[in-house]
């Protein structure tokens, strides 16, 4: 009873709250891993993943409704990447013709682009593979955008960043906010017996909308200037110039690291490159961070909750980067000729390694409504 009690998540409180670092690196990991495959059923697993951790663990803030809206953006990918196949054609040779669009006559300067044409099963099988992998890293940062709390997660930036992960901050919540209002606007409309859908009840909608985030805008600013940000403090010049080396020199580090890493001639130097442009460019934050003048008030703490979380995250990428090299048939079916697509073991295992927050992480003290049937 007591290793079991032990083990199981507590209820989530301010004293062990999950650092939102944790989920970021959480959904970057499955992203990665969906980066890595085009196999429709290890997409479809990693959006479960996903999906089944942010029912368990979302709070009723306004950002943790987002992941609808996340994953209808996924939906309408994979249709737009199926049209712009149907209407400009593929690469893909096929030899299993479905039907013929009326071709577009081009001039000569635009040979190699075709409006039209031919339709094989080949280019829309991998059409919907594509689309499937660009929509299911979409939804692993909804995952993210619904579990981390974004002010949380802006004041555990380091100081030099802290006024650039305000515009990114902003800009996140941007979206859910204004999901939250036209969920709220299309319910009191409903309850008033007013139409919900139609070109007419979109433009009624649309204004509040508006209204509101313009609203919310000029009251951020406002709570902004009042806490004074934008205030510097003054630094000696020979800090601003060390400041400034040592960031771009680790950028520059970085960018060469990694291209040595990537490519197969830059193996041996990619490693120390890499390590060192971390190093100058993790100084140069430092340095920086001199010149923004603020307290953080009971700042969270990276715990063992927190690791576990993330470490799940990247365990899921690391592993599915390695299942790449002893399986990359089962990654990517093929598609010419056409195969029907199987779930490899291996690797679909460890996308369930993804399922970690579900037993570590804390449990929301306020569970989501159920929702009213319609």
């Amino acid at each position: 009873m007591k290793v079991s009690h032990v083990l199981r998540a507590p209820e989530a409180s301010r004293s062990n709250a999950l650092h939102a670092g944790a989920w970021w690196v959480w959904a970057l990991g499955l992203a990665v891993a969906a980066s890595r495959t085009t196999n429709p059923l290890l997409l479809g697993l990693l959006v479960g993943v996903a999906g089944y951790v942010v029912a368990a663990r979302r709070t009723d803030a306004p950002w943790a409704r987002s992941y609808g809206a996340f994953v209808r953006l996924g939906l309408f990918v994979v249709f737009l990447r199926i049209v712009f196949s149907l209407l400009l054609g593929s690469p893909i040779p096929g030899t299993h013709p479905l039907f013929t669009l009326p071709e577009v006559p081009l001039p000569e300067w635009a040979q190699g682009v075709r409006i039209g044409g031919r339709v094989t099963a080949e280019q829309l099988v991998f059409a919907l593979y594509d689309g499937a992998k660009l929509a299911t890293l979409l939804i692993c940062v909804g995952a993210a955008n619904s579990l981390a709390n974004p002010a949380r997660l802006l004041k555990s930036l380091p100081g030099a960043l802290y006024e650039a992960g305000v515009a990114v901050v902003v800009a996140m919540t941007f979206a859910p906010n204004m999901v939250a209002d036209v969920v709220r606007l299309r319910t009191a409309r409903r309850l008033r017996g007013r139409p919900t859908g139609g070109v007419r009840a979109v433009l009624q909608i649309g204004l509040p909308v508006l209204e509101g985030a313009l609203e919310r805008s000029i009251a951020v600013a406002a709570s902004m200037d009042a806490r004074g940000y934008g205030r510097t403090a003054r630094v000696p010049a020979s800090v601003r110039r060390t400041t400034n080396v040592l960031t771009l020199g680790g950028l520059l580090g970085i960018c060469a690291g990694s291209y040595g890493l990537l490519a197969a001639e830059g193996a041996g130097y990619g490693l120390p490159l890499l390590g060192a442009g971390l190093f100058a460019a993790m100084a140069g934050l430092r340095l920086g961070g001199r010149r923004t003048v603020r307290t953080r008030y009971r700042p969270d703490h990276w715990g063992v909750r927190a690791w576990l979380v993330a470490g799940s995250g990247v365990a899921v990428a690391v592993l599915m980067i390695w299942a790449n090299t002893y399986a990359p048939e089962a990654l990517h079916p093929g598609v010419v000729p056409l195969e029907a697509p199987e779930l490899p073991l291996w690797p679909a295992v460890s996308v369930l390694v993804g399922l970690v927050p579900e037993f570590v992480a804390p449990v929301p003290a306020t569970a989501p409504a159920p929702k009213e049937k319609a």
